[in-house]
This record gives C-alpha cells, sequence and structure tokens, in this order.
C-alpha cells in the first residue's frame, strides 16, 4: 500500500506543490466540527501562471499518440484504485459523506477514469463531400486547448472527474478551481493522482479559492477557451454573463440546479417504488443535483405510498457517516443546514403535513416528510438540497405529468409504472435531460449522456458527448488543381 497523500493543504500550481498568498482557508469537518487543516488560497497571479503553464504543456500533450493519452488515464485510475479506503477517508472527513456515499463515489469516479482511456480513440475527423472541382475538405476534431473547471462541493469527487477526465483525455489542459467546502476531494487530491500517474508538468494547476477571486479571474483569463461549471443556477448564470462579456468568447458546459420529480402512477411496485424514493431522496442527506424534490403519487396509491415511505424513513439510521451503517449524515456548513431549516418551518407555517421530523443535531438534520404538499409550496419551488421529502398527490397520469413540468429546472427524474412502454411514453414527455423508468433520478453512467433542460444546465457530460464539449471542428480544405477564380458575372457563365 502506498504512503499517504501530503501536502493537500497546498495549491498546486504549474507542476509544483505551494504555500498560498491569498486569503486563510478553513477545511472543517461537518459532522463534529473539528479543523482538518488551515491553509492560504491561491490568488489571481497564480491564475495567470496556471493558464501560461497548461498552455504550454498541452501542445505536446495533445500531440501524443492516443494510446499515449489513455495509458495516462489508465494509470490514474490504478492510483485511485489503490488509495481507494484513504479517499473514501476523506470524503467522509471533509464534506460528511457517508460511508455508502464515498464507496459509491470513488466507484463512480473510477468509471471515469476508466472511461476516459477510451476517449483518445473516439475523436475523429470526417472527409466532406465537395462540389467544387478538384477540393478535398475534411473536418479535424481537435482540443479546445486549455480548460478552466470549476467544482462544486457536494459530490466533488465524481463532478471533478467527469470534467477532469475526458478533458485531459483528448488533449486538453486543465486549470480546476475546487469549491472551498471540498479543496481536497474536488482538488487536491487530483493533484496528486495526476502527479502520481506522471501526466506532463503544468498541464493540471488546482488552485482553492473563493469564487469572487479565483473564480472571476480564471472565467475572465484569455487562455481558457471553455469554462465547465457545476453549481446552482444563479452562479452559472453569472459566469454565462461575464463569458459573453470576455475579450475572447468561450464554450461553456454548465450543469446546474434541479428540482427533480420522482412520479409514481397508479400501477407502480409501491414497494419498488418507495425503496427507490428513500435513496434518490436521503441519499448524502439530499445534497445531490439530481436527488428528489419532489415526490408525485397518483391519488389511487397515495396512502399505500406514504404510510410505506413513512415508516421506511424512520428506520434509516442518522448521524456519524464514519460509521458503515449511517444512511443520513451531515450537511455540509452551517449555511446550508440553516437553510434547509428555514424551509422546513416556513413549510410548517404554511400549513404543510409534516408525518415526521426531529431535531437538528449539529449539521445533522433527520429526515423529514410533508404529506399532501401544495404543488405552490415552497418545498416544490424550491431546490431542498437536503433530508426534506415533500410527496404531492396526482388526480391521475395527465397530471402528474403537469406536476412533475411545473419548474423551470431540468435535469434528472423518474416515473415507476408496472407497464415499461407507458413508462417510457410518460418519460419522453418530461421536460429533463434524464428520465428513469422504474428507477430513481441520481444515476450517471460513463457512456450516457448526462445533462440538464431549461435552467439546469447548457450541453452534456461523458462518451461521445465529453469528447464533443472538449473538442472543436477545424475545417481544413485543399485545392489539388488549380481553380479558376470568377472576376467578373460573365466568368460565372
Amino acid at each position: 500500500m502506498p504512503d499517504a497523500y501530503t501536502n493537500l493543504d497546498q495549491i498546486f500550481l504549474a507542476g509544483k506543490w505551494r504555500e498560498g498568498t491569498g486569503k486563510t482557508l478553513k477545511n472543517t469537518n461537518p459532522y463534529n466540527g473539528e479543523t482538518v487543516f488551515e491553509m492560504k488560497a491561491a490568488t489571481a497571479s497564480d491564475v495567470d501562471e496556471a493558464c501560461k503553464a497548461a498552455k504550454k504543456a498541452q501542445a505536446d500533450w495533445a500531440a501524443l499518440a492516443p494510446s499515449a493519452r489513455a495509458a495516462k488515464m489508465s494509470a490514474m485510475a490504478d492510483c485511485l484504485e489503490a488509495r481507494r479506503e484513504e479517499v473514501m477517508g476523506w470524503i467522509t472527513r471533509e464534506i460528511g459523506g457517508t460511508q455508502v456515499k464515498a464507496a459509491l463515489e470513488v466507484q463512480l469516479v473510477l468509471g471515469v477514469l476508466r472511461e476516459a482511456a477510451v476517449l483518445p480513440f473516439m475523436v475523429e475527423g470526417r472527409i466532406l463531400p465537395e462540389d467544387m472541382p478538384g477540393k478535398e475538405s475534411r473536418s479535424y476534431r481537435q482540443p479546445v486547448g486549455v480548460v478552466a473547471l470549476i467544482s462544486p462541493w457536494n459530490f466533488p469527487l465524481q463532478l471533478t472527474a467527469r470534467t477532469l477526465a475526458p478533458a485531459l483525455a483528448v488533449g486538453n489542459g486543465v486549470v480546476l478551481k475546487p469549491a472551498s467546502d471540498s479543496i481536497v476531494t474536488g482538488g487536491t487530491i487530483f493533484a496528486k493522482l495526476v502527479e502520481e500517474a506522471g501526466l506532463p508538468q503544468g498541464l493540471v494547476s488546482v488552485l482553492p479559492g473563493g469564487g469572487s477571486d479565483i473564480g472571476t479571474a480564471l472565467i475572465e483569463h484569455e487562455i481558457p477557451r471553455l469554462v465547465s461549471f457545476t453549481g446552482s443556477t444563479p452562479v452559472g448564470r453569472g459566469i454565462a454573463e461575464t463569458v459573453s462579456k470576455s475579450p475572447i468568447l468561450k464554450q461553456l458546459e454548465l450543469e446546474l440546479g434541479g428540482n427533480g420529480p420522482i412520479v409514481v402512477l397508479d400501477d407502480a411496485d409501491i414497494d419498488n417504488a418507495v425503496d427507490a424514493a428513500l435513496w434518490g431522496k436521503f441519499m448524502h442527506a439530499g445534497q445531490i443535483c439530481m436527488a428528489i424534490n419532489r415526490i408525485i403519487v397518483d391519488d389511487s396509491v397515495f396512502d399505500a405510498f406514504v404510510d410505506k415511505f413513512v415508516e421506511r424513513a424512520r428506520e434509516l439510521k442518522v448521524g456519524d457517516p464514519s460509521k458503515p451503517d449511517t444512511f443520513v449524515g451531515p450537511l455540509v456548513n452551517e449555511d446550508q443546514a440553516d437553510g434547509v431549516m428555514e424551509l422546513i418551518q416556513k413549510a410548517k407555517d404554511e400549513g404543510a403535513d409534516c408525518r415526521l421530523g426531529g431535531d437538528r443535531d449539529g449539521l445533522v438534520i433527520p429526515p423529514h416528510v410533508f404529506v399532501d404538499v401544495a404543488e405552490d409550496s415552497c418545498l416544490c419551488t424550491n431546490e431542498i438540497f437536503g433530508p426534506v421529502a415533500p410527496i404531492i398527490r396526482a388526480k391521475g397520469e395527465e397530471d402528474a405529468l403537469r406536476l412533475a413540468n411545473k419548474t423551470e429546472y431540468g435535469l434528472s427524474s423518474a416515473v415507476f409504472t408496472r407497464d415499461i412502454e407507458r413508462g417510457v411514453a410518460f418519460a419522453k414527455k418530461v421536460e429533463a435531460g434524464m428520465t428513469h423508468v422504474n428507477d430513481q433520478p441520481v444515476n450517471d453512467s460513463p457512456f450516457s449522456p448526462f445533462g440538464g433542460e431549461k435552467n439546469s444546465g447548457i450541453g452534456r457530460f461523458n462518451g461521445r458527448w465529453a469528447v464533443d464539449a472538449f473538442t472543436t471542428d477545424h475545417w481544413i480544405s485543399i485545392q489539388r488543381e488549380s481553380r479558376q477564380y470568377p472576376f467578373s458575372l460573365d466568368d460565372l457563365g
């Protein structure tokens, strides 16, 4: 077993570990409040150095044979596999992820890295038809250059890897700014993986710091040609606005907020639907962009579903995320917990029926279940991002579809029915980027398109879609015989 990683409380700039010179960042265990470490953030001048280093290293990296880049992606996966327990420990310690969540996240990232070893062989050009005599047209697919990656705190390992790995695999450099609540799991752990796997020095930099400092400097910098961001819709809109004013326009890959519905139709397997809804709602205490936000249940099976759901939710183990049987751990920070408690209180003030609740303990909030929730309730119009489940009564399939689509968001969704084709027909009418039949909406697969509609984002991640996202078309034509140019209307015939 390799020695544990060190220096994770430093910035990784142009291939070297350094003490930052910016503001002090405090990394805190959300369950017990202990300080994990303190460090100095990066600065805007570090962003400039990182971008220049990435651009310099990227040219030679892109010129490597596909097999060479694939080998480095495989090496990163091997390094992560060897350090599985160490990384899981960081997920629990830094963001309060339970053991189940930590194991799942590492497994997902291993899939992303293994996928990335295939992507270099999926970058394909084309020979295009031409009417011009003697002309050959080619379309080359080339890396965009340098990618600015701003990652979130909730599923930081996965949501960083799904941009970092494919972007590197197809020949780009990356400058990464992790969230301040996940400096290690969304940032410096990747610097170690890159370093240990032997990727070129300078190709990747990891710069922890505030969004208004490092984030703004990164997206405004002239070198990155694409900005990949996962986070809230308001921040995503701000990034898009900033990019639109940049002297050089940039591509955007945005995965933003969600208000995911799970719909239980009248012929659904209720036990199966209950199990799925519990997992999709309360995994990581509901702090997942594609988590269930609203549970919509047909009137004919409403009471049966509610009784079983409340009974099972009451049994979920809550508390210390380091214990293997804990399913609902702490929220990531005080602001997040305060916001969820405010929503709970507001829902009660609105008259919602709270069938299951409990007192907050530090940053741990036990599962809350509200029944017969009005469609305009604060629980239905806001992204909860916490362990609170509003259950809405639908009057038939049409009403269920209307309720599912009654949101400005459209990320992930689900529908339960014993009739598969009925489920598919329903799914096709849901205004979302992803809909799962007889499964909960917290799904990600390395070769399937991940992304949202409406205010849930722009673009798609994974597989062929990642190749398209992190490369650009370059049309090159070749005139193989002398061409006659018209200099007058008569020359046109």
